[in-house]
């Protein structure tokens, strides 16, 4: 990875921004949302892939910031929401596109069904992911 990213550095013209935006591993929890109020079901489970793949981008991130390529200018944490209209479609995507980093509980599962039965007719559910967005300079 690390090689990678000399590679970017070597082709950025001097003072390039370079954006670092990527999911954070961390058990995200998964909610019944609607307008009125939001429960909580659980949380995903990570993979072991998944906090390993952050401490490995975090360490190449940090040798090319120590090696003087980049220079962090400003780091910050936020929310995304993935929403979907119903716990089987949720199920579906989960299922089909996370398989390699995440997975929900059959326990999570029931409560997100539970909570979708009581819910207010504009509910939805909804995972929330921690995103990391770090801007970058190339070092002259």
């Amino acid at each position: 990875m690390v090689h990678a990213l000399e590679e970017v550095c070597r082709v950025l013209a001097r003072n390039t921004v370079l954006i670092d935006l990527r999911p954070l591993a961390g058990g995200w929890p998964v909610e019944v949302a609607s307008a009125r109020e939001r429960r909580q079901a659980g949380r995903v489970t990570d993979l072991e892939e998944g906090p390993a793949d952050d401490a490995a981008a975090n360490a190449a991130m940090q040798e090319v910031e120590a090696g003087g390529l980049l220079i962090r200018e400003q780091e910050e944490l936020f929310p995304f929401y993935y929403y979907w209209d119903s716990p089987s479609d949720m199920q579906h995507y989960v299922d089909d596109e996370w398989t390699d980093f995440a997975r929900i509980e059959e326990d999570v599962w029931k409560n997100v069904r539970a909570y979708w039965a009581i819910a207010d007719a504009d509910a939805r559910v909804r995972i929330r992911v921690d995103m990391l967005i770090t801007r970058w300079l190339k070092a002259a």
